[in-house]
C-alpha cells in the first residue's frame, strides 16, 4: 500500500531554504530582503516567508500588493516591500496592508506622499524597467526633500555576467545618488546573482531570490545553494506497446521495439512543460526513463522498459532519488527555459509537501 494518493506534488525542504538564507545573508554581511513575489517562486509564500522569518530579515519583497496582502493575512509581520509599480487603484489598498512601495514617478510619489507612510526609490540604471532614469533624478528632488524615501535601490540586470554591465550600472547609481539633496539611509541594489559573486556587499540590503530556492545563478559563484524543491509524480497506468506504435498526440514518438510505457499523473496543466516532451527524463527507483511523446494537459509518458516499477510508485521529476539527481536548471535546458519559469510556473493544481522544519500545508 502506498501512503499518500496524490497523483503529484512538490517537495519543499524547508530545512535547506532557511540554510540558504542563512548562508547568503552571511556572504553579504547585512541584512536580506527575502524575495517571495510569484508565490515564493512557485514554493508558497506564506510558508517560506514563515521559515525565512526566523532569519529576522528587514523584510520581505513582493511584486503586487494582493501578495503582500496574502503574507499579511497570514500574519507576516516584517516590513514588505512592493517591487512593481502601484497602479492608481493599489495605492488605498497598500495604505491598509501597511506595504512599502517602490516609486519613481512624480505623479506616484505625490500621491503617496499624502500618506505620509515610508516608501522608497527606484532608480533606473540600465534595466529600463521601471523607476526613475538615473540621470533625470533632479526632477524629483523637491518631492525628496519634502518626503525623503526611506530607501533607494537600483537593479543588476546581469550581475552574474563577467562583463562591464554592474560595474556601470553601479557608477551611475552613485552618480544617481549623489544628485539626490538627501542619502537615503538605507541604499540596496543586490540580488541573489550579485552577492554570489561580489561579497560583502557594499550596501546595507541585500535581495535574494531564486538563490534562496536552490538555484545558483551560474559562472563559477563563490557560494552555492543547497537543493530545496523537488516535484513527483505517481505512475498511474502501465502497458506494453508494440514496434511501431506512436505515442501521445502527434505521433511525435515511435516505438523503434516493444517498449514498457508508464502514464505518471502529471502534464502542463500542472507545470510540467509541454516542450519537455521527447526531451526530459525522470528517475523511477534510482534509475532515469526519458519522457515520450509530447506532454499532455493532465499526463505525462515515458518509457520504462529497462526499469522496473508498477502503479503508484513515485517518480521524481525534479529532484533525487537514490545516487542520482535531476536539478531545475537541467529540466530547465532540457525545454531551452529559464529555471525562474520552471518553478514559477509549478500550478496551484500541485499540493507542496513541506519537510525539513515543523509547517503545515
Amino acid at each position: 500500500m502506498h501512503s499518500s494518493i496524490r497523483r503529484a506534488w512538490v517537495e519543499v525542504d524547508l530545512g535547506a531554504l532557511l540554510r540558504n538564507g542563512a548562508a547568503i545573508a552571511a556572504h553579504a554581511g547585512v541584512n536580506i530582503v527575502p524575495m517571495v513575489k510569484a508565490d515564493a517562486y512557485g514554493l508558497g509564500a506564506v510558508a517560506v516567508a514563515r521559515t525565512l522569518d526566523q532569519l529576522d530579515p528587514w523584510g520581505f519583497g513582493v511584486a503586487t500588493v494582493a501578495e503582500g496582502e496574502e503574507l499579511r493575512r497570514a500574519g507576516i509581520h516584517p516590513r514588505i516591500v512592493v517591487f512593481s509599480p502601484l497602479l492608481p487603484g493599489d495605492f488605498d489598498a497598500a495604505v491598509r496592508a501597511k506595504l512599502t512601495p517602490t516609486l519613481g514617478t512624480r505623479e506616484g510619489i505625490e500621491r503617496w506622499q499624502e500618506t505620509r507612510l515610508p516608501w522608497q526609490l527606484a532608480i533606473d540604471t540600465g534595466m529600463n524597467r521601471a523607476g526613475v532614469q538615473w540621470d533625470e533624478i533632479n526632477a524629483l528632488n523637491d518631492l525628496i526633500l519634502r518626503s525623503p524615501p526611506e530607501a533607494a535601490f537600483t537593479h543588476f540586470h546581469s550581475a552574474e555576467r563577467e562583463d562591464e554591465t554592474r560595474a556601470l550600472q553601479e557608477r551611475r547609481f552613485e552618480e544617481a545618488l549623489g544628485r539626490m539633496p538627501t542619502r537615503p539611509a538605507l541604499i540596496h541594489a543586490e540580488n541573489g546573482a550579485a552577492v554570489e559573486h561580489r561579497a560583502p556587499s557594499r550596501w546595507n540590503i541585500a535581495r535574494p531570490g531564486i538563490f534562496l530556492y536552490g538555484i545558483t545563478s551560474g559562472n563559477s559563484p563563490k557560494i552555492h545553494p543547497e537543493p530545496v524543491v523537488s516535484l513527483r509524480a505517481r505512475v498511474i497506468d502501465l502497458r506494453t506497446i508494440a514496434a511501431g506504435e506512436t505515442v501521445s498526440y502527434g505521433a511525435t514518438y515511435r516505438a523503434p521495439t516493444e517498449r514498457r510505457i508508464a502514464t505518471l499523473g502529471i502534464g502542463y496543466a500542472d507545470g510540467y512543460r509541454r516542450v519537455l516532451g521527447n526531451r526530459a527524463s525522470v528517475l523511477l527507483h534510482g534509475r532515469r526513463a526519458r519522457v515520450v511523446g509530447v506532454v499532455t494537459m493532465d499526463m505525462t509518458m515515458v518509457d520504462v522498459t529497462d526499469v522496473q516499477c508498477e502503479i503508484g510508485d513515485s517518480a521524481t521529476l525534479i529532484g533525487s532519488d537514490g545516487a542520482d539527481r535531476i536539478d531545475v536548471v537541467e529540466v530547465a535546458a532540457w525545454g531551452e527555459m529559464s529555471p525562474y519559469e520552471i518553478l514559477t510556473g509549478l500550478r496551484g493544481r500541485l499540493p507542496r509537501r513541506y519537510v525539513g522544519v515543523e509547517e503545515s500545508e
